[in-house]
């Protein structure tokens, strides 16, 4: 393929290929030309190229390549030279003229055809004047031309007429005559070709569209009989242009102005021209009228789907502006269609011609138009539908009932009404909460009309009216209960008319099944009025016969309807529907024998109603309250439905006449329904009985018509759908599912009696008849097969498999192409159900044998589908063996050129097979693409079936070869080459689902081979086809774009601008500057497609993901143009506060809006403004854009880094810089009509706060730059706090203000006021009780409200109110703490009664099921008990803010604060009315009053405590967010604050035990380092609060028993034997947790880890949040023992100081700057905490204490010796040697003064004295003099002696070695200091002597008065220190001191002179400023002192 690409063709590469490839070859080259030409210089090689090419005409190209050869020539001669365009011209045209006829020549000659109109659509004028002998030449060809030449020569026609324009006016009339009579031509190919030819001549063919207006009307009416889809398409746009252009519409080429002496046609005219399409088809006008008349033929349905495509056609033409202006006429032309009696002959006929008149408003008014427009268009249907009902209500009341012409007009406007009211529907929902100003306008009076139309005599209208209401309640919700009361008081009113029962009660069931799709529902009660409705009419049935019917209908549809509101509603009135169903059937079959004598026909209707009623509501109630249905619940449903069962109805029907045979079917139907939802297994015993009516139905046995199942094309498979053309539709269809499970739940031997029975009956009928009841049996064998493949069961026995496959087998060569299909599909599930391989052995040979001998088309197609079929469902493993012969024979069959048919059907079944058999087709893979490559360049383009089936094939192959396509290996590449290929030829058919299969193989390449898919001219033709008209390629094309744009959305984009720019030749691309996004955009307006929609969403998500970072000001301006449209929408919000603040932003918001609005006049067509569902999802973008940032970059949220960052870079695009864009985007969205769009809008503003909260303002310091915005947002939040607002935006308004109030953005309190009033009124509205009379919505939606304004009060509280924590806890806020407060204040005593209310409600909510029968019959505070379920989510979001905030005020004022009763409102059951029935006993009746303070609180800790914390850490919800952890640990730390609360919980011990227990279960299932940090807090309050009460009984023991010693020792945990019982021990349960915490850190510490052979042993430094976390746990552990009595200390000691010393060894390292880690400061203080224990003096454990002390002080020296190895990190001697000395300094001396201890001390000082780190050996010295100073004198006598010499001699040798840095001179300081120490301590006689060893060290330091300058700074220093200390020294010990100095003279001399100097030098710097002083305190200090 590769010597393809050349620009010559490569002859002798072509030459060397076999004859098969050269097609190919040719092809590729073509394709490689077509792209080159554009970009190259051909002038030297332009003769050799035209000779290659012309020289291909004659070589008979096939359809694809004739195109591209034509392309290509007509390319070269306008790029190069046109010397011989004329010779080349002439040869073509002596070809077309050539007489030879034979099939080999026609190729040739459809080239030549193809190349002249090539070289006119390209050339034009530039070939002026040889273009009358072209025309003729073309045109005398096709009188003789066969339909392929036909074809060919118009559309090269077209090509003629498009190129020249208005040159060729004199060949227009030849072209017209010629043409038209093709119209009707018997090829649809030719008919498409036609239409497309004069579409293209009516652009400047005057006379098409004024006098030949109606010839052409009737020719388009004529073609469009028995035409096919593609005709239809091509000429309905035929029809609709050529009418539009009548009325002066200018299409894209239509430049030429109106004639001015032409009449033009009035719209009138035009639009009857149509009518007459619509309602007498082609068979002429009212020439031959008379005769037409009185025949009464229908007109055929084509014409009629034909006609209706081609009004939408004229419409769409004309354009959305013009629709707009003549809405109403054409609105009534529209509406007099369906009204027409030539359009309702029959039922069938009225019907559709509804679905045509609903498909005309539909396709225009709901895309054409914008909103606005939209809610005109719907004020003038509303008067369409009033006038209408006018003339039906007058025709009604006239009395004179034989007014026959009356009796017509009303069941003619039955019609139109249901077509208007369905349109109205369909646009009230789409407007959704937009349309609210049709309601609130009382002008439009939209719901008077509806409702009177409930009274109209005609069901259908009565029903579309009940439809129509029901939209409107769904897309406003707040006229849902409305509604139901207004139709419930009319009903009552109007009990006595047939119509408006039926009528009222049709609107009731469809408001009640809307109110799923309404998430705020309907208040409870309307339920029980539904209930009682209902009853009323059932009961009052039987009174009047007139309205027994209709009574009987309504009673049991509202039943029906009630059960859609699902188990909540229904469960309350279960008993009752039990009993009305109980009654509606005989209660025996005695009953039953003695009702058949009884009754008349009349009776026998309404009681068959009633019964098929109640089966209905049954199967309602089954079918949406499963949760309700129990075993007693079917067993009393069981009995009227066997009842049902064995009614026998056929002989009523005899006795009482067929008109019941209606009713009676409805009975059997109904009964199948519910059937098939309920356990099969509960009614086994009628399984014989039921099948024997279900097989009686399927076999029509008593059925005289041929009704139909039009269930059968849905049972086949999907993928099948192009076998089939378009069936009509029929009946039976529920019994079919029923049957499915008949079949797989009964006996083989009824199975088989059962297929038997349908084989006769199939024998037995002859014609239609044989065929519909073929259609129904196959349905049901199908489904039953289905069924039984689903359920893994098998087919039966031998006899059962023969009898199935007799009946299968029997089908595949039926003339039915349905049929045969189902045959196939059939036969592949029972292969798939039987499994076995000889059976499907037999199967597949069967076929093989009958495809070899047959030559009918019919079973060549059956049996190459059923191979097909057998591969689906078997698989490729289990039908490998037959993989071979099944391939050989389809590709053989595939190239039967004579039969399409069978080339359709052939290439399917390989798809299926390639599909089915994956890897194991890799062999054949080779020539399979072969032929489907041949197949395409030469099956004619008007087969398209064939076309689609080698698309699928080609995916198929694509997919089978999968990932191996990236390859280069020499096969890949000629396969991936090949499918390459293949995609571009079907990429340029022309049909769309051609085209759609290429895009889907392309995105398969894409996805397997990404590198090989071109992607610069992938992405444009889709971007050209996302306009396409056809769903399905807009589809594919948008699914191709979302994969594209998953991986390259940026190259995407930059294909598709490209588009942009060289859209010149195409007109119809819509990208413009906006790019792709914007198209993706504007499309979400138009496509109501599920899927399309969705698959838009993802393409521009992921484009947003990827792009919106870098071109930030790019889609924030495309979400922005997509809001504004909410702004022109709301004119009426007003923006409160931007007047002033927005002047600045004016200029640039002008430029803006005239930028946008330049580029919306230059299109011919309007856009519609983006709807509300496209608004809601920009502002959904708009919170993703801000997400995006936030993870990209910082710098996106700090506007001084930002602007700078822009002044650096221009293109810098900071999200900061676009705040104001920001928030007035969310703006928009909030305070738009659309309720979701206020959802969205608010979302977005708590984001944007959130977001910026803190960001500086840089201009102003300490303010931040939102608040600026602070009226903006109070103006966004305001009208979420009307009356009128629906809950669920007023509960996400309260959140966002306690965001903003709490983000700390406004400072001043009258600014806060603003949002602060908003929840101080919304505050009121809780206060009201539940039971308000002005319900609109379900309870549930006001327990929602209330709970969010309590949620967000808390919320600002807990901001506010963390303050009085400790850092850790609380949240740090930038406000000053009071100012808040202030504003809580006033409503704190009522808040805090709401939130124990709500508290206690939530305790009651989460209580287990079974305690539900306790619960408060009433319901709680803000719950009703029917709405329960749904009440309990909003308590789940709300309580944990709630509950840290009551925590807060009780530690606060609340403990201290009894609450009075009274004043709490009615609707608030008193929150205090004990708690005990939360603990459920019941409550004692007691008055609350004279409860004392204390039981109050006691009452609100267990509330707290008991029923929410410890309830909800228990277990918390995985999907519970993090948060509500938390919260609840911060409301609980904070509680334990406060002392009563710790009295609380330090009283009863097993509640601390319980809650250390439920924290250490919280921690092992949460993991944040934050939780973890908050439990260690909780858990140490939990301690303190039990020291204190310990504390507090050792008090009053010492004081009670001050003469007995010994009682004081079993206080405390452990007692006297000191055993801890763990489940009841406070400290046991601490130590669990607490261990658990520092194994999670510090994993070696575990023994079990420390053992596993991995495991090494290291210290490393902890990371920050681990080292906090280490210490506090510490610190609590050393607290243990204070809890503990003498014997239980000793018990849990060893532990508590085994983890302290490897805590301490672990994390003593030392660092960088000599800093202490947080864990090491803890254990030494819990070491100094434990060795100072008070209980240590106690007698009886002396002796294990003095143990205990030692062991740990030998364990510290022996971790020492170990690590002065090599270890790494270094241990921190430092810390080491503290806790050494906190040993000796805490602890007596009878413990540690043991020799061997002293020995390891006294050594261990040594070792850091003489470490080479002077900042250790500072540390030893300052440790030293701490252990010299001891008041012990017998511990400090030894160490002195050891170590002073020591000392000294360091000293001594500094003058030798003076110090180089502050840390060593800072070590001979604190040396000096202890000598000093040593010096005082010595008793009088031996001071001299130790004089004498200090003053000559201090006089060595100093420096003589020559070196004295030149000496280093720290050397200058230590001179100055001697100095100074000798000054001091001297007076304090003046005798000493002299006989010292007597003694050595020359240190007299030296001392003196440094005295001199330093005077001296005083003097001097007298002036200048005194030295500080040197003495200064170390540098570093260990934080805590443990002194």
């Amino acid at each position: 393929m590769e010597l393809a690409h050349s620009l010559l063709l490569n002859e002798e590469a072509l030459a060397q290929i076999t004859e098969a490839k050269r097609p190919v070859f040719i092809f590729e080259w073509l394709r490689f030309l077509d792209k080159v030409l554009v970009a190259t210089d051909v002038k030297e090689k332009q003769k050799k190229l035209v000779e290659q090419l012309t020289g291909l005409i004659s070589s008979s190209p096939g359809p694809p390549t004739r195109k591209l050869l034509a392309k290509n020539l007509a390319a070269l001669y306008s790029i190069g030279d046109t010397f011989t365009v004329f010779q080349t011209l002439d040869k073509c045209n002596d070809i077309i003229k050539s007489k030879d006829d034979t099939s080999a020549y026609l190729p040739t000659k459809l080239t030549a055809v193809a190349c002249v109109g090539a070289f006119y659509e390209k050339m034009g004028r530039m070939l002026g004047s040889s273009f009358p002998e072209t025309v003729n030449n073309l045109l005398k060809s096709l009188k003789s031309a066969e339909s392929q030449g036909r074809s060919e020569i118009l559309m090269s026609l077209q090509k003629v007429l498009s190129g020249l324009g208005c040159a060729a006016a004199s060949c227009h009339r030849d072209i017209y005559k010629n043409a038209r009579s093709l119209l009707t031509d018997r090829a649809m190919a030719v008919r498409c070709a036609v239409a497309k030819c004069l579409l293209e001549l009516q652009n400047e063919a005057v006379f098409m569209w004024t006098a030949e207006l109606e010839n052409v009307a009737t020719l388009c009416f004529k073609s469009l009989e028995n035409s096919n889809y593609g005709v239809r398409v091509a000429v309905s746009k035929l029809l609709g242009t050529v009418m539009a252009t009548s009325r002066g519409a200018t299409t894209e080429k239509t430049l030429s102005p109106f004639p001015p002496n032409v009449k033009r046609a009035t719209l009138e005219e035009v639009l009857e021209l149509m009518a007459t399409g619509f309602l007498r088809g082609g068979s002429g006008f009212l020439k031959s009228g008379g005769e037409m008349l009185k025949v009464g033929g229908s007109v055929n349905r084509e014409v009629r789907v034909g006609v209706t495509q081609a009004y939408v056609v004229f419409v769409t033409t004309l354009g959305g502006q013009w629709l707009e202006r003549n809405f109403a006429t054409f609105l009534s032309h529209v509406l007099d269609l369906v009204s027409h009696p030539r359009a309702t002959q029959t039922h069938v006929e009225a019907v559709y011609s509804r679905r045509c008149v609903s498909f005309i408003l539909r396709a225009t008014v709901g895309s054409l138009l914008g909103e606005k427009a939209q809610i005109a268009a719907a004020k003038d249907i509303c008067q369409a539908i009033a006038t209408q009902m006018k003339a039906v209500e007058a025709v009604v009341n006239d009395a004179n009932t034989e007014n026959k012409s009356g009796a017509a007009d009303v069941s003619a406007s039955q019609h139109v009404m249901v077509c208007a009211l369905q349109e109205l529907g369909s646009l009230v929902q789409s407007l959704n909460a937009t349309a609210s100003p049709l309601i609130q306008e009382p002008s439009i009076g939209l719901l008077e009309t509806v409702t009177s139309v409930l009274l109209h005599p005609s069901m259908a209208a009565r029903l579309a009216a009940a439809w129509c209401l029901r939209c409107v309640a769904v897309a406003l919700p707040f006229q849902l209960t409305p509604f139901l009361d207004r139709c419930a008081e009319r009903l009552n009113n109007l009990k006595t008319s047939p119509e408006a029962v039926s009528g009222y009660s049709f609107a009731m069931a469809a408001l009640l099944g809307g109110v799923h799709q309404c998430p705020l529902g309907i208040p409870h009660a309307k339920g029980k009025m539904v209930v009682s409705i209902a009853e009323d009419l059932l009961r009052t049935a039987a009174q009047n016969s007139r309205l027994s019917l209709q009574r009987t209908q309504a009673g049991w549809l509202l039943l029906g309807a009630l059960m859609t509101l699902g188990p909540s509603v229904v469960r309350y009135h279960l008993p009752k529907m039990l009993l009305l169903w109980r009654n509606v059937f005989p209660r025996s079959l005695k009953e039953l024998e003695a009702e058949k004598a009884r009754g008349d026909s009349f009776t026998w209707q309404v009681t068959l109603e009633g019964r098929a009623g109640a089966l209905c509501a049954m199967r309602s109630f089954v079918a949406h309250c499963p949760e309700l249905l129990t075993e007693d619940v079917i067993r009393k449903l069981m009995t009227p439905i066997e009842c049902a069962m064995t009614m026998i109805i056929p002989s009523v029907i005899k006795a009482h006449g067929a008109h019941l045979k209606a009713s009676a079917a409805m009975v059997r139907l109904r009964l199948y329904d519910i059937l098939a939802l309920l356990p099969p297994k509960t009614y086994e015993g009628s399984f014989n009985a039921l099948l024997r009516e279900l097989v009686a139905e399927f076999t029509l046995t008593d059925n005289s018509a041929n009704t139909t199942t039009s269930l059968l094309r849905s049972l086949c498979h999907y993928d099948d759908s192009v076998l089939l053309v378009l069936l009509p539709h029929g009946g039976i269809c529920h019994h079919t599912f029923f049957f499915q499970r008949m079949f797989s739940h009964n006996y083989f031997i009824y199975r088989l009696q059962m297929l038997d029975h349908f084989a006769e009956c199939v024998k037995q009928a002859k014609g239609v008849r044989q065929q519909a009841v073929q259609l129904n049996i196959f349905t049901a064998v199908l489904s039953a097969l289905k069924g039984l493949a689903e359920n893994k069961s098998t087919l039966g026995p031998e006899e059962v498999r023969k009898s199935a496959l007799t009946l299968v087998m029997g089908a595949l060569d039926n003339p039915n192409p349905i049929l045969r299909c189902a045959a196939g599909e059939a036969l592949g599930r029972m292969a798939q159900v039987v499994g076995e391989a000889t059976f499907i052995a037999r199967m597949a040979q069967y076929s093989f044998d009958k495809l070899k001998s047959a030559r009918d088309v019919v079973s060549r197609t059956g049996h190459s589908l059923a191979l097909g079929c057998l591969h689906r469902y078997v698989g490729g493993i289990g039908s490998g063996q037959h993989l071979k012969t099944s391939v050989s024979i389809l590709l053989a069959l595939a190239q039967d050129g004579t039969s399409p048919e069978v080339q359709t059907w052939s290439l399917h079944s390989l798809a299926l097979i390639v599909d089915s058999s994956g890897p194991m087709y890799r062999g054949y893979v080779e020539p399979t693409l072969s032929l489907v490559l041949t197949l395409l360049l030469t099956v004619p383009p008007s087969h398209t079936e064939v076309h689609q089936c080698l698309g699928r094939c080609l995916g198929a192959i694509i997919t089978t070869v999968g990932p191996e396509l990236q390859g280069n290996g020499a096969t890949v590449s000629t396969i991936r080459s090949s499918c390459l290929v293949g995609c571009a030829i079907t990429q340029d058919h022309s049909d769309s689902l051609v085209q759609a299969a290429a895009i889907s193989c392309l995105q398969q390449l894409h996805m397997f081979a990404p590198r090989h898919v071109n992607l610069s001219s992938l992405v444009p033709s889709l971007c050209v086809h996302l306009c396409s008209s056809h769903l399905l390629l807009r589809r594919a094309a948008v699914a191709c774009l979302r994969q594209l744009a998953q991986r390259e959305a940026a190259e995407v984009c930059e294909y598709a601008m490209s588009l942009a720019k060289n859209a010149g030749e195409k007109e119809s691309i819509n990208i413009t500057e906006t790019g792709l996004e914007g198209v993706l955009f504007g499309m979400l307006d138009r496509e109501t497609d599920r899927k399309l929609c969705s698959d838009i969403h993802d393409t521009l998500g992921h484009m947003l993901s990827s792009l919106a970072v870098e071109k930030l000001s790019h889609w924030l301006r495309l979400c922005k143009d997509v809001l504004a449209a909410s702004s022109d929408m709301t004119a009426t919000a007003s923006l409160g506060g931007e007047k002033d603040e927005d002047a600045e932003k004016k200029d640039e918001m002008d430029d803006d809006t005239m930028f946008t609005t330049l580029g919306e006049e230059d299109k011919s067509k309007p856009s519609v403004a983006p709807r509300w569902a496209t608004r809601v999802f920009a502002a959904d973008c708009l919170c993703r854009i801000i997400m995006l940032c936030e993870n990209a970059n910082k710098v996106h949220f700090d506007l001084a880094l930002a602007r700078s960052a822009k002044l650096r870079n221009p293109k810098n695009d900071l999200l900061v810089l676009h705040l104001s864009d920001l928030i007035r985007m969310a703006f928009m969205a909030a305070t738009d009509h659309s309720n979701q769009l206020r959802m969205a809008g608010l979302q977005a503003l708590e984001d944007i706060i959130k977001k910026f909260a803190a960001v500086p303002e840089p201009e102003f310091p300490g303010h931040v730059i939102l608040e600026q915005y602070q009226a903006n947002v109070g103006a966004a939040l305001r009208p979420a706090f009307s009356q009128d607002t629906p809950s669920d935006i007023t509960a996400k308004a309260c959140q966002v203000c306690s965001t903003w109030i709490g983000s700390g953005v406004v400072s001043d309190l009258n600014d806060l006021r603003r949002v602060h009033n908003l929840l101080v009124s919304s505050l009121d509205k809780v206060q009201t009780g539940k039971g308000s009379s002005s319900q609109l919505y379900r309870e549930s939606a006001t327990t929602m409200e209330k709970l969010a304004v309590l949620k967000a009060w808390a919320e600002v509280i807990v901001k506010n109110g963390g303050d009085d924590d400790d850092d850790d806890y609380g949240a740090v806020d930038e406000l000053p703490p009071d100012s808040l407060i202030t504003l809580v204040q006033p409503e704190l005593p009522t808040l805090s009664r709401l939130w124990l209310a709500a508290l206690k409600d939530y305790a009651l909510l989460t209580l287990p099921a079974e305690f539900a029968s306790q619960l408060p019959p009433d319901g709680g505070a803000f719950y009703t008990p029917e709405t329960i379920d749904t009440a309990r989510l909003h308590y789940r979001n709300s309580w944990a803010p709630i509950l840290h905030a009551v925590a807060l005020w009780l530690n606060g004022t609340g403990f201290n604060a009894s609450e009075t009763t009274e004043d709490a409102p009615a609707g608030i059951s008193n929150p205090q009315n004990r708690a005990t029935s939360i603990m459920l006993n019941p409550a004692p009746a007691t008055p609350p009053s004279t409860k004392s303070l204390q039981e109050i609180n006691k009452d609100r800790m267990h509330l707290i405590l008991g029923n929410i914390v410890i309830q909800f850490l228990c277990s918390p919800r995985p999907e519970e967010p993090v948060e509500h952890v938390m919260s609840c640990l911060e409301a609980l730390h904070t509680l334990l604050n406060s002392t009563c609360a710790r009295t609380h919980i330090a009283e009863d011990q097993l509640l601390g035990v319980e809650l250390l227990s439920v924290l250490h279960r919280l921690l092992l299932t949460c993991n944040p380092p934050s939780v973890q940090l908050l439990v260690t807090g909780v858990v140490q309050q939990i301690i303190r609060a039990a020291q204190d009460h310990f504390q507090e009984k050792r008090n009053t023991l010492n004081e009670e028993d001050a003469k007995e010693k010994d009682t004081s020792t079993t206080v405390g945990e452990g007692g006297e034997s000191g055993g801890l019982v763990p489940g009841k021990s406070l400290v046991f349960a601490a130590m669990e947790l607490l261990m658990f915490i520092l194994v999670r850190h510090m994993p070696h510490l575990s023994t079990k880890m420390s053992d596993s052979p991995s495991h090494l042993c290291s210290r490393t430094q902890l990371p920050e949040e681990s080292a906090r976390l280490v210490a506090a746990t510490i610190s609590i552990l050393s607290d243990l023992p204070t809890l503990c009595s003498p014997a239980g200390c000793m018990t849990i000691l060893p532990t508590i100081l085994f983890l302290i010393i490897q805590v301490l060894k672990d994390t003593a390292v030392k660092t960088v700057g000599n800093q202490v880690p947080l864990p090491v400061t803890a254990t030494l203080q819990g070491l100094k905490n434990i060795v100072t224990l008070p209980m240590a003096v106690n007698e009886e454990i002396q002796k294990q204490w003095t143990n205990i002390i030692r062991s740990t002080l030998f364990v510290l020296f022996y971790i020492w010796g170990k690590c002065d190895e090599a270890s790494k990190p270094i241990l921190d001697e430092v810390s080491m040697l503290t806790a050494i000395a906190l040993f000796l300094w805490s602890a007596s001396t009878e413990i540690i003064g043991v020799q061997s201890l002293q020995n390891g001390c006294m050594n261990r000082f040594k070792a850091a004295l003489n470490s080479p780190d002077p900042w250790v050996q500072a540390k030893c010295y300052q440790l030293l003099l701490s252990v010299f100073q001891h008041t012990n004198r017998a511990l400090a006598i030894p160490y002195i002696h050891s170590l002073a010499p020591m000392v000294v001699e360091k000293l001594k040798s500094v003058e030798k070695n003076r110090p180089n840095n502050k840390t060593e001179l800072l070590a001979v300081q604190e040396g000096i200091k202890v000598l000093e120490t040593l010096v005082a301590l010595g008793e009088e006689q031996n001071r001299v002597h130790l004089l004498a060893l200090l003053v000559p060290t201090l006089i060595s330091y100093l420096l003589n008065e020559n070196a004295f300058p030149s000496a280093p700074v720290v050397s200058k220093e230590l001179h100055e220190f001697a100095l100074q200390d000798l000054t001091r020294i001297g007076p304090l010990y003046p005798h000493a001191f002299k006989t010292v100095m007597g003694a050595a003279p020359e240190l007299k001399t030296r001392l003196e002179t440094a005295v001199r100097a330093s005077q001296a030098s005083k003097a001097k710097a007298a002036a200048r400023q005194p030295p500080p002083t040197v003495h200064s305190t170390p540098t570093i200090k260990l934080k805590t002192s443990f002194f």
